[in-house]
């Protein structure tokens, strides 16, 4: 507040009424899990909200509003909720976790992918995006 953040301020105000909110619902003190879970998922609606207006970019809208900014800010807020998030695997490692965990397995063709996806999804926790560990085992598996 002192820094007048605004983006800062506003951003972190919401996650606080997103975790309130979770708590009212869940009816107990929150884990260290879940908040984390309220915190990818508030993650997530940005990079979402990024995506979309990135498509409507170009197109006349009926309050003449300029994307930019609103993407601008959107992404602001992304990378000021993703400081709160565990740091991300690297490539490498996941490749090389997904290859173990598909040789455990045995898995062969795309039919397996929901077996092999579970596994390395309790592996890595949060540490990888679902989107990018389901990408890379289909390209895994496509190559068998």
């Amino acid at each position: 507040m002192k820094a007048r953040d605004e983006i800062r301020l506003s951003t972190l105000r919401l996650l606080s009424s997103a975790l309130n909110y979770e708590f009212i619902a869940k009816q107990h003190v929150l884990s260290e899990e879940e908040e984390l879970s309220i915190v990818r998922r508030e993650a997530k609606k940005r990079k979402e909200a990024i995506e979309a207006l990135r498509q409507a970019q170009g197109k006349p809208t009926p309050s003449g509003s300029d994307q930019s900014a609103r993407i601008e800010r959107e992404q602001k807020e992304m990378a000021i909720l993703e400081e709160y998030l565990p740091a991300q695997i690297s490539d490498e490692e996941l490749a090389k976790i997904i290859g173990i965990v598909i040789k455990e397995i045995g898995a062969t063709a795309m039919a397996d992918m929901g077996k092999v996806m579970g596994v390395v999804m309790s592996k890595v926790g949060g540490a990888a995006d679902g989107g990018r560990v389901s990408k890379m085992v289909s390209e895994k598996l496509q190559q068998k």
